[in-house]
């Protein structure tokens, strides 16, 4: 093989041509040149510049020892040429390199940050389903990002985990003791409506008569508060029952009571029917006398169906407000004082009658029309307000 500085013996190949062993050795070239295209096409799309420096070394070795024939000068001219471009290469994945540490370092803070901002929140007021399912997204999303993401240095890695480690231990201990409180409430509860079951079974024995204390039972029942549904349920279904029996004994009472009282009904009806004549009376001693014997009759007949006291009360009410407005009305027109203001008013608005028919007698003698105007509506309303007053 020729170089430049003379020749060098690059190998034999016994029992063979000449061309055969040319062309043997110049596979060897071409093995070669192929090993550099490779690295070069590797270099351009970015390879890893500490890979290709090595492989740069190796080859570098193998073209200057080569048993080959071939243009091994240009093989390591293009093996210089890609040195040079390692440098630039490393260079330029450096920045990336670092850029892109970066772009994860930020990634995984977004994690951390979400992180504290549950663990920051009032565990009274925390919706520990849906914040504990955040919490298993975001350490799976940590995990992934430690998988997939580029390496982040391992100081700024260990602060984030830190971080990430300390929020999530407050969420677990705020969920703990949230539900430990919880527990704890829903126990004191639980003891209270038990005690209620209890003072409601024992009303039973009362029947009817139990329902009023039973009522008071329900008040304090209701201010207890919840203690987990399937629990409470179950407390409220017994409770229920016992108030259930009351109710029944009630209703069966109220029954009897209503078919007896029905007769009842039908008198206070009949003397509604009578007292409601005096709505349209206007002599208050016989209304107020008729009245008087209805309400008599009525307190003697007695209780009537629960569901007619109010109607036939209300109808009888009304008969009474009517008689009592008779009598009101005959004070007011019969008060001394009143009557006597009356009257002096009066005589003041039958002066003044007089004299305006006086007016009204010489404006027609003199046909002063504006006058006869003015003195026949000045008549008009003195007399209208003798006429209200009862004159």
């Amino acid at each position: 093989m020729r170089e430049a500085d003379g020749e060098r013996a690059v190998g034999q190949y016994p029992d063979a041509t000449p061309e055969e062993a040319l062309a043997y050795f110049e596979r060897k070239y071409v093995e070669l040149n192929g090993q550099v295209t490779l690295l070069e096409q590797r270099a351009k799309g970015g390879a890893p510049a500490a890979d290709v420096a090595k492989s740069v070394a190796n080859l570098t070795v193998a073209v200057a020892n080569a048993n080959a024939v071939g243009n091994l000068a240009a093989l390591a001219e293009r093996l210089g040429a890609l040195g040079g471009a390692v440098t630039e290469l490393t260079e330029q994945q450096s920045i990336e390199t670092k850029a892109a540490s970066a772009a994860a370092v930020a990634e995984r803070a977004e994690i951390v940050t979400e992180a504290e901002r549950l663990a920051a929140e009032d565990p009274a007021k925390t919706q520990w389903k849906q914040t504990s399912a955040a919490l298993d997204a975001l350490f799976a999303k940590w995990q992934a990002h430690q998988h997939d993401a580029p390496r982040i240095p391992k100081g700024e890695a260990n602060d984030l985990w830190k971080r990430f480690r300390a929020a999530r231990t407050t969420i677990e201990q705020n969920r703990k003791a949230f539900f430990a409180e919880l527990d704890s409430a829903h126990k004191d509860v639980r003891t209270k409506k038990q005690h209620l079951i209890v003072q409601a079974e024992a009303l039973a024995p009362q029947g009817a008569d139990g329902v009023s204390a039973y009522r008071k039972l329900l008040d304090e029942w209701k201010q207890a508060g919840r203690s987990g549904k399937k629990q409470d349920d179950a407390m409220w279904a017994k409770f229920k029952a016992a108030g259930d029996v009351l109710y029944s004994v009630k209703s069966e009472v109220e029954a009897q009571d209503n078919e007896e009282f029905s007769a009842n009904l039908v008198l206070k009806l009949e003397l509604l029917t009578e007292a409601e004549t005096l709505l349209t009376t206007t002599d208050r001693n016989a209304a107020r006398d008729t009245l008087t014997v209805i309400q008599r009759k009525w307190d003697v007949i007695g209780k009537v169906p629960r569901d007619e006291v109010k109607p036939i009360e209300d109808r009888l009410r009304k008969v009474e407000a009517v008689v009592r407005k008779l009598d009101d009305d005959h004070w007011k027109r019969n008060n001394p004082e009143t009557k006597a203001r009356t009257e002096g008013f009066a005589g003041q608005l039958n002066d003044a009658i007089a004299k305006l028919e006086d007016e009204l007698a010489t404006a027609q003698k003199s046909q002063n029309a504006r006058a006869i105007k003015n003195a026949n509506e000045a008549l008009e309303a003195r007399k209208a307000w003798l006429k209200a007053m009862g004159q």
